[in-house]
């Protein structure tokens, strides 16, 4: 539960996070923000992606005890890539006083890179090892110094850098207060050990990050492409529209993933390669359980958030925005957390490497197809077509052939039966006053599928809350 409680605080405070900072900014300093932060992820996920990726499937309470050179290796690697890194900022910093805005803002996203990656390291370690109480507190205190700090520095500065390098210094800070509660007790073994490991990690998590990479160079490149068209305003408001969607998508898919996953691998480690496949997919029919009447929620209720919270300048373009970046932010997550596990729960992850690449190319046709009739908006529908082929590719080849995930398909067909049904239910309230339209579809729409997934037992999620709960819980 304390796992759950993390999810909803952290969607919530990045949701009011992303606003402030946008209202603050204003559009064209915001679109600098945001492609600057999207630099940062690309550095997270290309220098340690990797490593997280090994620490939440090679590293657990077991591990920790019987294994300790997984670890040892995991915070040499860790502490050897942040050093670098940092040195790496130093110098574009340095580089600013002739390269301008340019080398201060890749200064601002290397260091922000190393706090993202520092904080997704301990979290990492927290998900492993089940401790949901520790991984409440590490979020909790960093979206607590995030809110402060970037708020801060957005007030103070209106510099989009200075944002940034706050928002990598609370995630930072938020590493190093519960360094102490995660670390492990010092144990001897052979230097030998941790060789093997590291080929191990990299055996494993290079081809995940490889695919990562192009997915977080899709929307990198997108939104220097509007800038390039239309300037930086206009990439702002493309940039706002995929926050948010990406932010409530991506944190859904990953509060799912912190347990499911660790779950997979868990019945892997303990009953056997075919009890984790078996787990990896009912995951799946649980993430799009959730995932599919998400979407059609927000796609329902976008326009009432774009007149009541979304800052006036934006308004208008985040409901364009919104609804042509909406199924590959949909498709991303569907890939990243029912689809990438078929994959790493068998320790070959290759196939997600040719998914990426399949991603890239159909985005660049896509983008250059409809730029120009279409100008920033058909940029953003090639970032979907991109994203939607990516998912294709990786679904056929995890659940079709000799060597398919057996999956049943009732959930996955329910599953979209449901949301048509909730969606039907919903569309006519759209029209509403906003501030009557926000509330009748969340609480319609809860209702509709919330039924139909009680009677049906859809995705086993009805077991799934009587066997937590108990029978007394009602439809």
């Amino acid at each position: 539960m304390a796992v759950i409680a993390a999810f909803v605080v952290n969607a919530a405070l990045n949701l009011v996070l992303g606003l402030l900072i946008a209202q603050i900014l204003g559009p064209a300093n915001f679109g600098r923000f945001a492609l600057g932060t999207a630099g940062a992820v690309v550095l997270n996920i290309l220098l340690f992606e990797w490593l997280r990726l090994s620490a939440t499937r090679f590293y657990s309470a077991r591990v920790r005890e019987a294994e300790p050179w997984i670890r040892a290796m995991l915070d040499r690697a860790y502490a050897a890539t942040a050093i670098g890194l940092t040195g790496a900022a130093v110098l574009a910093l340095a580089g600013t006083p002739v390269l301008g805005e340019p080398a201060l803002l890749a200064a601002a996203a290397a260091g922000t890179a190393v706090g993202i990656g520092l904080f997704d390291y301990q979290a990492a370690l927290a998900r492993a090892r089940f401790v949901g109480g520790l991984y409440l507190r590490l979020v909790l205190v960093k979206n607590g110094l995030a809110l402060v700090m970037m708020v801060s520095a957005a007030w103070a500065t209106a510099d989009a850098a200075a944002v940034m390098l706050a928002g990598g210094l609370s995630q930072f800070l938020a590493a190093v207060i519960v360094h102490r509660a995660l670390s492990d007790p010092p144990r001897p073994h052979a230097a030998g050990r941790r060789r093997e490991s590291l080929r191990l990690f990299m055996a494993y998590g290079l081809p995940v990050v490889a695919a990562n990479v192009v997915y977080q160079l899709m929307p990198f490149a997108n939104r220097s492409a509007v800038a390039a068209v239309a300037g930086f305003a206009e990439s702002g408001y493309f940039s706002l529209a995929a926050d948010i969607g990406g932010r409530i998508f991506g944190t859904l898919g990953a509060a799912l993933d912190l347990l499911l996953f660790q779950i997979a691998v868990l019945a892997a480690e303990t009953h056997g390669h075919e009890a984790g496949e078996e787990q990896v997919a009912r995951n799946g029919a649980v993430v799009l359980a959730l995932i599919l009447p998400s979407a059609a929620g927000f796609w329902a209720v976008a326009p009432a958030l774009d007149a009541l919270v979304v800052p006036a300048a934006y308004r208008g373009h985040f409901v364009d925005y919104t609804l042509l970046l909406l199924p590959g932010l949909v498709a991303l997550a569907v890939m990243n957390f029912a689809l990438n596990p078929i994959f790493q729960i068998r320790r070959r992850t290759l196939p997600l490497v040719a998914a990426g690449l399949v991603g890239a190319l159909v985005n660049l046709v896509g983008a250059l197809a409809l730029a120009g009739p279409f100008g920033p908006h058909g940029i953003a529908a090639a970032q979907s077509l991109g994203f939607l082929a990516a998912m294709l590719f990786l679904g056929i080849r995890g659940l079709t052939g000799p060597n398919r995930l057996r999956m049943p398909w009732r959930d996955p067909l329910a599953v979209v039966l449901a949301t048509a049904a909730m969606t039907v239910a919903i569309v006519p309230l759209r029209g509403l006053d906003p501030w009557l339209a926000l509330p009748a579809c969340v609480i319609v729409g809860g209702f509709v599928y919330g039924a139909l997934v009680w009677r049906f037992d859809i995705a086993g999620l009805r077991a799934a809350m009587v066997a937590r709960f108990g029978r007394a819980v009602p439809a």
